[in-house]
């Protein structure tokens, strides 16, 4: 009996041994199988886009120049619409065709939402305004402000009046300089920054050189290599001192901006105004100011931070860029003669010969319209629009795009490319009018071959002022006088590289009465 026990229970611890095992041996047949199923299934990661090798540590720093947007398009002849750049510690990534362009700004806009602000804007701002702040519940609700309660059409029909009288100041500064050799960047930046400060303040003292010299530094020095923007571990060091400007500028700029800010606050407490105030002179502190202490992206609150940073966006683009603009598309009227005749016939024929400029006929202008667009084209302020930085790693072209690389769009090249443009490099307006594809170029940011503006969350919410800006004091100049070089001198169409690209040498001109006027 006890021996049939023993004998059963070995037989027993038998088949639990061999039971075991071969559920071991399954077990790594089955891990073995699966793992050599993934491995067999699952592509390999992407490469990164080609590029040139560049040298240990510094990268390709060594070999930039100076026109980048022409070493940028050489770049993309060699290693293709996409690639890639080390420069000192960062990657960067260029993109050069419109279908590429279209993965980051459309499909893929989310990803590539954010930006990469160099030491200057971070320091200028704190990365707290519209242009650098990232993308987020914060930005979000700061761009939404922005657009709703400074730029809305209500407000912008409102504030007219305020063009119109600033304008119509340089039509009479001009005319006591008929015959006379006039700067177009100085008239137009002086003419532009005082519309910007009245429309900020509602008026008030008018700094106009202050603001002229602070904003072309900021301008300056956000576009100037940084080393600390290659080697972040360095910008403790600030090496160039380019941190050190910007505060000292930035500095002289908040004074302004304070000035007018506390200013406005007194008339307020004054006044008690608000509900009783005229409507057509609600400048935009004191929207701003109505605005404050209310929460903005979940915890923060809109304070006097915000409102200067809103501001300091406001002056920048309201002027530096817009100037660029204007000066570019009054070099290429004079260049091209015939363009004049027919602007100056059109605005005859929608304005009157003898009758001023009023915005209302901005709508009808559309032939000095395409002229403007087709100097955004050939002479684009942003040859690179603002670089995006992709929140996490994701795929453009068939190449692997890394989370914190930072993007370039260099629309330069795309504006350039003989198979996107018919004869790229010539000016010519009547492309935007009649072209055989049916496409209606606005600046919107739907067509990826023209995007003046950027596209997606990211595009210039200042759009509608700037176009307005633009148009208005460009047709009243070229209705208001015949222009003319000075005897002897050529037009310079070289440009100075930055991030706003402007023209090398100021375009100087001599206004005359138009037979036309009175």
């Amino acid at each position: 009996m006890h021996l049939s026990i023993f004998s059963y229970q070995t037989k027993m611890n038998h088949d639990l041994v061999l039971f075991a095992l071969t559920a071991v041996f399954f077990l790594a047949a089955s891990i073995f199988w699966y793992s050599w199923v993934f491995k067999n299934s699952t592509p390999p990661p992407l490469p990164l886009p080609p590029g040139p090798r560049g040298l240990p540590i510094v990268g390709y720093l060594p070999f930039m120049k100076a026109d980048l947007h022409l070493q940028f398009t050489e770049l993309a002849h060699k290693y293709g619409p996409i690639y890639r750049l080390w420069l000192g510690s960062k990657l960067y990534i260029v993109v050069t065709c419109p279908s590429l362009i279209k993965q980051v700004v459309r499909d893929h806009d989310t990803v590539f939402a954010n930006r990469d602000p160099p030491v200057a804007a971070l320091v200028a701002t704190g990365g707290l305004d519209i242009l650098w702040a990232p993308s987020g519940p914060y930005w979000h609700d700061m761009r939404k402000l922005f657009v709703r309660e400074l730029l809305s059409a209500g407000n912008l029909l409102a504030s007219s009046w305020l063009r119109r009288e600033e304008v119509a100041k340089a039509v009479g500064s001009l005319s006591t300089m008929i015959g006379q050799p006039v700067e177009i960047g100085e008239l137009i930046f002086r003419t532009e920054s005082r519309v910007i400060l009245r429309l900020i303040s509602g008026g008030g003292k008018y700094m106009g050189a202050e603001i002229q010299e602070a904003v072309a530094k900021v301008v300056d020095l956000f576009g100037k290599p940084n080393i600390s923007d290659f080697f972040p571990g360095l910008a403790k060091f600030d090496v160039q001192g380019i941190a050190r400007e910007m505060r000292d500028v930035v500095s002289a700029l908040e004074q302004i901006l304070d000035s007018i800010i506390d200013e406005r606050i007194k008339t307020m407490a004054a006044d008690g105004e608000g509900e009783e105030e005229d409507q057509r002179r609600k400048d935009f502190v004191g929207i701003l100011l109505e605005l404050k202490d209310q929460k903005i992206g979940g915890n923060s609150l809109f304070g006097p931070t915000q409102i200067r940073s809103i501001l300091l966006d406001v002056i920048l683009g309201g002027t530096d860029t817009t100037t660029t603009i204007a000066e570019w598309v009054m070099t290429e009227l004079l260049r091209n003669p015939d363009v004049m005749k027919k602007v100056q016939r059109e605005l005859t024929d929608v304005v009157g010969a003898n009758n001023v400029v009023e915005e209302s006929h901005l709508p009808k202008l559309h032939y000095l319209e395409a002229a403007v667009k087709e100097t955004f084209r050939l002479h684009p302020p942003l040859p690179h629009l603002v670089p995006r930085c992709p929140a996490e790693s994701c795929t453009i072209g068939g190449y692997t795009i890394p989370k914190g690389s930072r993007i370039f769009l260099n629309m330069w090249s795309v504006y350039t490319d003989p198979n996107v443009w018919d004869t790229p490099f010539e000016f010519r307006p009547d492309r935007f009018l009649n072209n055989d594809s049916g496409k209606k170029f606005s600046y919107i940011g739907h067509n990826f071959e023209y995007l003046p503006f950027g596209s997606g969350r990211r595009a210039c919410p200042g759009l509608p002022l700037g176009e307005k800006m633009v148009m208005f004091l460009l047709a009243t100049l070229v209705h208001s006088f015949q222009w003319q070089l000075p005897a002897g001198r050529e037009i310079d169409m070289s440009a100075e590289y930055g991030i706003v690209m402007r023209k090398r040498r100021p375009l100087v001109a001599i206004p005359y009465k138009r037979d036309c006027q009175m």
